[in-house]
């Protein structure tokens, strides 16, 4: 054994079980984390931040085709200067940076989709028709600004030559930039859908999981409630005292089942605390017929479990193990760090169980539902075994993933 591990048969706040101790262990809590909101599905939140990227959409297109116009003229021997090359291609790129949110709140206004894609085809090509001799219009004033600024002589009447060729010729053109704008716009729209479904999905399967998770949990609170008042009946004509800290002590366990019923995990160290609760009531019924030991890594304390995971363990060990018995016996609840898996055992001393363990998760609620919450938490990357002890009796094994360390103790005893 460890130096600092403790063997005991002991209550975890100090007191005192079939001559037993154990400090208690300070446990800094930590707050069980709220489910993250639903993220927004757009590739750009911010406003300022998509409209200065669409400028730079833009203004890396215009440099583009300014570069390409430049050196074709070099190479064809009509070389230009920088300063024209650029303020032609600006010039032109802009315009389509003024006219393109247009087309894309068309394009948002009247989707093309089932049912009415022939008005939004129609709508989407006469808006097309507009915009192609606009965009010319746009693009010439933006280029005599541009030239003026770039001191590249390109003023009005230069345009107004060229206007009748370029409302002709580059309307074509136009047309065909309209239509791969849009197609643009609905892939990138497709792929935003698909993150919306997708998103939509995974926090549908979320909410599914914390329900079903809440009632298998739910489960177990009639069941205990049931089986303890069951035991404190048993005693009521015998031993009316005993009786009276029977039901003072599962008041108090209400009290703290009501305080952790929103809560999925808790501490090892809380739940051997409530598992302590409902030992003194069943130690109170069993008296010297039942004896609990606790063998505890002290470092597992602070490890995160699922709420209630050990307490149908032991009311099955003890309900199988020890009340059918005559004589004495034993329920021994073992805590270890192994891999980064906590590891949790609870071993009896009873007859064990036969070759149809299934048999015990037919019979009764606790182990089932122990299983499907492991199962809907943890998936594959959980053991829940039953078997046979090798020195008699029954032991059950769980073991999980230790998903949120405390301290820096715990997580490097998980990498041991």
């Amino acid at each position: 054994m460890r130096a600092g591990q403790t063997h005991a048969a002991q209550s975890l706040d100090g007191s005192v079980i079939s001559g037993f101790r154990m400090d208690a262990y300070r446990l800094d809590r930590l707050a069980v984390a709220a489910p993250a909101p639903g993220r927004s599905t757009r590739l750009i939140r911010s406003p300022w931040l998509r409209r200065g990227t669409l400028f730079g959409f833009w203004t890396v297109l215009g440099l583009f085709f300014a570069s390409q116009a430049y050196l074709y003229q070099a190479g064809v021997g009509h070389p230009i200067r920088w300063s024209v090359a650029l303020g032609y291609a600006m010039s032109r790129w802009y315009a389509w940076g003024v006219l393109a949110p247009l087309l894309f709140h068309l394009a948002r206004r009247f989707p093309l989709e089932s049912g009415r894609w022939r008005t939004a085809l129609l709508l989407h090509g006469s808006a097309a028709l507009l915009i192609a001799p606009l965009q010319v219009l746009v693009e010439g004033g933006l280029r005599i600004a541009l030239f003026a600024v770039l001191g590249a002589g390109y003023g009005a009447a230069e345009l107004r030559s060229q206007l009748q060729t370029y409302l002709i010729g580059r309307s074509f053109d136009n047309l065909l930039t309209c239509g791969w704008i849009l197609a643009v716009y609905y892939l990138i729209d497709t792929y935003r859908k698909y993150r919306e479904r997708e998103l939509a999905t995974s926090q549908l399967e979320a909410r599914l999981a914390r329900a079903e998770l809440m009632s298998l949990r739910m489960q177990l609170h009639p069941h205990f409630l049931f089986n303890t008042l069951h035991s404190i009946a048993a005693l009521m004509h015998k031993d009316i005292p005993s009786a009276e800290r029977m039901l003072s002590r599962l008041g108090d366990l209400l009290r703290v089942s009501l305080e952790n019923a929103g809560r999925e995990s808790v501490s090892l160290k809380e739940e051997l605390e409530f598992l302590q609760g409902y030992l003194e009531i069943e130690q109170t019924r069993f008296r010297d017929r039942l004896a609990v030991e606790l063998d505890i890594d002290p470092l597992a304390l602070d490890a995160r479990v699922p709420n209630l995971i050990l307490q149908p363990l032991v009311e099955n060990a003890i309900r199988h193990g020890i009340a059918p018995r005559a004589a004495a016996g034993r329920v021994r609840i073992r805590a270890r760090l192994r891999g980064g898996l906590l590891q949790l055992q609870v071993l009896d001393n009873g007859p064990g169980v036969g070759a149809d363990i299934e048999r015990l998760f037919s019979s009764g609620v606790g182990l089932s539902n122990t299983r499907a919450r492991l199962q809907q938490l943890y998936g594959p990357r959980h053991r829940f075994e039953l078997r046979n002890a090798s020195g008699g009796g029954l032991q059950v094994t769980l073991a999980f993933p230790i998903e949120t360390p405390i301290s820096p103790a715990l997580e490097s005893a998980t990498e041991a």
